[in-house]
């Protein structure tokens, strides 16, 4: 019974988790405090633990095999009364002394405590703060020798308590997998941990898809390409699109327009100051500028001050929602055919071509951002069509190139299936 109890705690308390364990003590259990002040040092707690185990399990064994032999001797002696029965008693006491020691001292205590560590070890914590107290003479002593050989030996007993994010991916999924959490709850929670990997330019608008007001833009101009494009800022140039200037909201020229100003123009009081930002940028990063600016818009330039691309935070956020709001569920940037292959933009963000795809990784993923990255520097050299790659069991094929810049991509499986 006492081997079972000391079983059961140093399982539950090895098992406790200490994020649950600090929500109960927030919520006011001060055994919970005690627990965690108890796995912070539990030193002193599983020298005493195996000071008991030990014992018992000497004890028992002494005290139950000198005490069950003569019930085995007398039983086997009605089958067997020749040479070593003696022994052969010895050897049954020693199985069942040994078997009923396993049961019920070790593996069910045990399996108990794993169902719910954080409650039996709350549960548990009074006798257990009596029992260091009652053997801390010798747990010290036992501390003492065991600390002396790990410095001897070189090793750090310090308990590290940093979790790292394949610890909390994996929690989120055991999660989902328990129907705690809903798919795309996983997905959004990935996706934010994501933020602080991808740079700015796995998610802006490129370079070649900017739309942007010049200076000396005509009114009719400014009307054509708001109507053209549902976009609710544009950059404004002096000229080119690398002297960029600042931006407008289309809010602002609606209202103009709606209350029917005649002779509008760009001027000082429709532009606005525009955050310009390196493309060496994370989107974590991103995030917290438009939180300190208050905007919602930005610039990307890369080392040589050329305009790379711009990006919004809702771009940010499509980031987040995954494929809810992303482009590859409209089919801006890939297309299924019938036949199960993918149709998929050049500009395709490498992290959505994997999320499509299913695929864990491609090949030196750091060197490149998009699809079009990807097959060139697998290439090796300026893409023209039909130019392929195979990676993972899939075949990537250029389909179309404008002006050196891949268009297009069909993506279909070696092995006759689709991707996924």
């Amino acid at each position: 019974m006492a081997a079972g109890f000391l079983s059961l705690t140093e399982i539950s308390l090895a098992g406790a988790r200490k994020i649950k364990l600090k929500l109960l003590a927030e919520a006011g259990d001060e055994r919970a405090r005690k627990v965690m002040a108890l796995q912070s040092q539990s030193a002193d707690f599983f020298a005493a633990s195996q000071i008991g185990l030990n014992a018992i399990a000497i004890l028992g064994g002494i005290l139950g095999e000198g005490a069950l032999r003569p019930y085995f001797s007398a039983w086997l002696a009605m089958f067997y009364d020749g040479p070593g029965s003696e022994n052969i008693a010895f050897a049954l006491s020693f199985v069942f002394v040994t078997t009923f020691f396993v049961l019920f001292s070790d593996l069910m205590p045990k399996r108990l405590a794993m169902i719910a560590p954080e409650s039996t070890a709350i549960a548990v914590i009074g006798p257990v703060l009596f029992i260091i107290r009652l053997l801390r003479p010798f747990s010290w002593a036992l501390n003492v020798v065991a600390n002396t050989l790990f410095r001897l030996l070189g090793i750090n007993t310090t308990r590290e308590d940093r979790i790292t994010f394949d610890e909390i991916s994996a929690v989120v999924e055991a999660g989902t997998q328990a129907g705690v959490l809903q798919k795309q709850e996983q997905h959004f929670i990935e996706n934010v941990f994501e933020l602080e990997s991808r740079a700015v330019t796995s998610t802006m608008t490129t370079r070649e898809h900017i739309v942007f007001f010049t200076l000396n833009e005509t009114e009719d101009g400014v009307r054509q390409k708001i109507a053209r494009h549902a976009l609710s800022k544009f950059p404004v140039c002096d000229d080119t699109i690398d002297h960029v200037i600042g931006y407008v909201d289309t809010r602002d020229i609606l209202v103009r327009l709606l209350n029917n100003q005649s002779g509008f123009q760009l001027s000082e009081s429709t532009i606005r100051t525009v955050l310009i930002i390196p493309d060496t940028l994370r989107l974590s990063e991103l995030l917290d500028r438009f939180r300190a600016t208050k905007e919602t818009f930005a610039v990307v330039i890369n080392e040589y001050a050329l305009v790379v691309g711009v990006i919004t935070l809702s771009d940010i956020m499509v980031t987040v929602m995954g494929k809810w709001g992303s482009p590859l569920e409209t089919g801006e940037l890939a297309t299924r055919r019938e036949d199960g292959s993918w149709l998929i933009d050049g500009s395709t963000p490498v992290a959505d071509l994997k999320r499509l795809l299913d695929l864990a990784s491609l090949p030196d993923e750091e060197h490149y951002e998009t699809a079009a990255g990807f097959m060139m520097y697998m290439l090796r050299k300026i893409p023209k069509p039909t130019d392929s790659v195979e990676c993972e069991g899939i075949r990537f094929e250029v389909l179309d190139v404008d002006h050196y810049r891949i268009d297009q991509l069909l993506v279909k499986r070696l092995d006759g299936g689709s991707p996924p």
